[in-house]
């Protein structure tokens, strides 16, 4: 599935994002918010990360995992089991991580607002998403409301 930028948009997300094998990819990019796909390999996280000016929705749709958020890298006090049908919200400036604790792929998908990540992105792995914001190429669109 490709990003289908501002225009108005229907589709099966629960199929899309079992059937998504990206660890991201970006299925809508609007100017005030971002949908997101994301598969994570058993064993493996959506990496500890912290977004000062983004809140930022995940629904898990597939697979089970371990939340933890908290308002420090180091003070991670939010810790919940999470399995298919939960919804995770994270404000901004919250550090947060989900690890996959299942023998499956954990399937999910987010909504940041403001909008996030590149228009159209598509990393394939962890370690190409992790590559693509240390390079400085994955970033909000120009055309995107960014209120900072």
């Amino acid at each position: 599935m490709d990003d289908h930028g501002p225009k108005p948009h229907a589709f099966d997300m629960r199929k899309a994002v079992l059937e998504n094998s990206s660890y991201r990819r970006t299925v809508w990019t609007g100017h005030y918010l971002q949908v997101t796909l994301m598969s994570i390999p058993a064993g493996e996280s959506t990496g500890l990360e912290v977004h000062p000016k983004n809140d930022q929705f995940i629904r898990v749709d597939g697979g089970t995992a371990r939340l933890k958020m908290g308002s420090r890298r180091d003070a991670l006090d939010v810790e919940h089991d999470v399995a298919d049908g939960w919804t995770v919200i994270v404000p901004a400036n919250t550090w947060h991580d989900i690890v996959n604790t299942g023998d499956d792929v954990l399937s999910l998908y987010t909504i940041h607002s403001p909008v996030h990540h590149s228009y159209g992105v598509m990393h394939e792995t962890k370690d190409q998403a992790d590559h693509a914001e240390q390079v400085g190429t994955d970033f909000p669109p120009r055309w995107t409301n960014q209120p900072y």
